[in-house]
């Protein structure tokens, strides 16, 4: 039987494949071939390169639409749109030498225009360029990309701030999925690991449009690794060491791919000591340790292309309690610790039509967190489940209009086990369903949406009510309405505006909903209040930018108004030396940008200079500054490229000062803090013997050993320092 079925699958992917063909010569602008061009359809997750002849070829392609990449180093990427696909089809493609980065598909945004055509200015950052910063961590990689920082607890716990916002305010979205981890916590961090990792995609204000609740601050969209090119078979192996940790990164990685199969998996583990400040000294418990897994498998024809991937993180966590004490290079975590396991399975299908699409992602999400005392015992432990769908189907095109029409939703759960709790046993249901079109003329374009959510929170009660760890049940819903509106055009042939007005929503979590005991991420009693509002924004953003082949210039301007803005407030109260804190609402506002550019001298074609500054200032309504906003940061990078003779290929170095500036806009329980600078150095490349080949980074962090403490560190009010100088050395054997 089970032969029978496998049988009767195969031949039914066969009938429906059709034998459409793309090929086609890839030339410079001298009409000489070029090996080696990457040649990407990301519907269809097919990818080849060219060969000695700069020919290319691909089989078994939909009957519809389809956009193809072209991507080669030192050459401008070429994005093409094929119209109506027949039998055999042939594009010559002529790719011209270009100075700045590409001109990437971004999936995060409804329509995945290439950035030049997007409506909405979003930033775009491969792992491979953050990692050759040399930061240890994924999230400290997010921290370098403008209008990005992150609240930190030492090396081991980061989370994201966009603009001011953090916590549930940014939502992250992996495989296609959102990730949902108990994010509320600032003991929780990222849950991603950057190996099987390509880019990532971050969209600096609201984008509840697409996804929904908790996207009112922003979206970080990371997109995983792309399997093999068609019959190839591919193994990849880095290894990083960490000097101020004395840790390490190792990653091993497996792809192959047929003309419709495909298939990856990837495995690391990373372990790191206890960090060092800038005089020697280490912050006790600060160590962590970490093992990932991804995996994938795909099937793409003419009919449908379909990957299901699954990722398996877990997280062995110390918690700093004791500021600097007992000196050890051991990575075993001491107590307090956390013990994070995290699943992920995804899977993402796109179904083509004659002249529409539909796309369905499904999604499943299980976050296991025990936190863990003086013993292996458990004393809290949470099981939060999540299943997510997310369906789009866009509708034929009407002359110049594209229109995408869609529903969303989650059902979570979550669980209690352990003999404290940090938030009751609770049901969570999302609904949303959304409308948007995208209208082109000329060099502009209108894009518009709108959107109905629906969430629904249940929860049981718990012990006693009026004493500590005791939660009333609530059943609450939250209705909230959405809309968008941008705008792009070219104001000269080198400059381009884009201007977006969007509103976003975000129902309270449970945490604010139900508190009722000490939060050990803040020692602080916390009180829940169930009468919360729906958090409501509305966001205008400018986006200006001016790109030549040797100048590019950039400004971002936005301001934020929130309604109901939820945070905690001092009551003057004290239980068990702890502060009391109630969750109240006030409107606010969040204001601020980015500006920067990137300057490549001719004829001095080795030499980059790139400088950007970023601000934001966050307000209550009464003139009050809300918390954990993150200080002005300038920071300045002069990069060269070289060659040296058949030994180094694609060679770098860089030489980058951050500045960070004083934060004295503070909140009323939060201290000002002073301003530093650090000095990074980068050099690297591809090293050549013989027929072997490989990778290879040198990054110094904080080279002058500056002792420091960031803003939004948690570790501030104990007065701790940040890490100190951190010589991080990789490399990466395409086997």
């Amino acid at each position: 039987m089970k032969k029978f079925i496998i049988a009767l699958f195969l031949g039914f992917s066969a009938m429906l494949q059709a034998q459409n063909t793309l090929s086609g010569t890839v030339t410079d602008l001298k009409n000489q071939p070029i090996k080696g061009v990457s040649v990407y359809a990301s519907e269809l997750h097919k990818g080849t390169t060219t060969d000695e002849n700069g020919k290319y070829r691909f089989s078994n392609l939909p009957n519809r639409n389809l956009k193809i990449s072209f991507t080669f180093v030192g050459f401008a990427t070429q994005n093409k749109t094929i119209n109506s696909l027949q039998k055999e089809n042939t594009l010559d493609i002529v790719l011209e030498e270009a100075i700045f980065e590409m001109d990437e598909v971004i999936v995060s945004t409804a329509f995945n225009k290439i950035q030049s055509q997007n409506v909405m200015k979003v930033e775009h950052e491969s792992i491979k360029n953050l990692q050759r910063k040399g930061t240890a961590t994924l999230i400290e990689g997010l921290a370098t990309i403008p209008g990005v920082s992150q609240v930190s607890t030492g090396t081991s716990i980061g989370k994201p701030v966009i603009r001011g916002l953090s916590g549930n305010r940014v939502l992250v979205y992996s495989q296609g999925v959102r990730i949902e981890n108990q994010q509320f916590g600032d003991e929780h961090g990222l849950g991603l690991n950057d190996s099987g990792i390509e880019s990532v995609e971050v969209i600096k204000g609201p984008a509840s449009l697409l996804y929904g609740s908790d996207a009112l601050g922003g979206v970080l969209y990371f997109n995983p690794e792309k399997f093999a090119d068609a019959n190839t078979f591919k193994a990849n192996f880095s290894q990083k060491y960490f000097s101020n940790t004395a840790g390490s990164s190792s990653s091993l990685g497996l792809k192959t791919s047929t003309d419709n199969w495909k298939f990856m998996a990837r495995g690391s583990y990373n372990t790191h000591s206890d960090y060092k400040i800038a005089d020697g000294e280490r912050v006790t418990n600060t160590r962590y340790n970490e093992t990932d897994f991804k995996t994938g498998i795909g099937y793409s024809n003419a009919k449908f292309s379909s990957v299901l991937r699954y990722n398996y993180n877990e997280l062995d966590l110390g918690i700093p309690e004791d500021g600097i004490a007992d000196q050890t290079t051991s990575k075993k975590t001491g107590f307090p610790k956390q013990g994070v396991f995290n699943h992920l399975l995804s899977l993402n299908n796109v179904f083509f039509f004659e002249k529409s699409k539909l796309d369905l992602d499904l999604g499943y999400v299980a976050n296991d967190r025990s936190e863990f005392e003086d013993s292996n015992v458990a004393v809290l432990h949470m099981k939060l489940k999540t299943f997510n769908y997310n369906a789009k189907y866009h509708l034929p095109k009407m002359g110049k209009i594209e229109t995408i029409v869609g529903v969303q939703g989650m059902y979570q759960t979550n669980t209690n086990s352990g003999e404290e709790y940090l938030i009751p046993d609770a049901v969570t249901n999302d609904f949303g369903v959304f409308g948007t079109a995208n209208y082109e003329w000329n060099s502009n374009v209108l894009q518009a949406g709108l959107r109905f959510d629906n969430r629904n929170i249940t929860t049981d009660a718990q012990g006693i009510a009026g004493e500590e760890g005791s939660f009333e049940a609530i059943d609450k819903s939250y209705d909230s309405f959405n809309a968008s509106l941008g705008y792009k055009t070219n104001l000269a042939d080198d400059l381009t505006l884009r201007l977006n007005v969007a509103t976003g929503f975000r129902a309270p979590n449970l945490a604010e909903l139900t508190s009722n005991g000490v939060h050990e991420g803040t020692n602080r009693y916390e009180v829940g209040n169930s009468d919360l509002e729906t958090e409501q924004n509305v966001q205008t953003d400018l986006n200006l930018e001016y790109k030549t082949d040797h100048f590019e210039f950039f400004v971002n301007g936005f301001y934020n108004h929130i309604n109901n803005y939820i945070y905690t407030s001092p009551t003057g109260a004290v239980i068990d030396e702890n502060a009391v804190f109630d969750y109240i609402q006030n409107n606010a506002k969040l204001y601020g940008g980015e500006i920067g550019l990137h300057f490549h001298p001719h004829p001095l074609d080795w030499l980059h200079f790139e400088t950007s500054f970023e601000t934001v200032t966050g307000e209550k309504q009464n003139g009050d500054y809300l918390p954990l906003i993150p200080a002005n940061n300038w920071n300045n990078t002069i990069r060269t490229e070289f060659k040296v003779k058949n030994w180094l290929e694609d060679g770098f170095a860089t030489l980058n000062v951050s500045s960070t500036f004083n934060q004295k806009n503070v909140s009323g329980f939060e201290t000002e803090s002073n301003g530093y600078n650090l000095v990074n150095l980068g050099f690297g490349g591809t090293v050549k013997l013989g027929k072997t080949a490989f990778d290879v980074n040198i990054n110094g962090n904080n080279l002058f050993d500056k002792r420091y403490i960031a803003h939004l560190s948690r570790l501030k009010t104990d007065g701790i320092p940040n890490i100190g100088r951190n010589i991080v050395f990789g490399v990466n054997f395409n086997l």
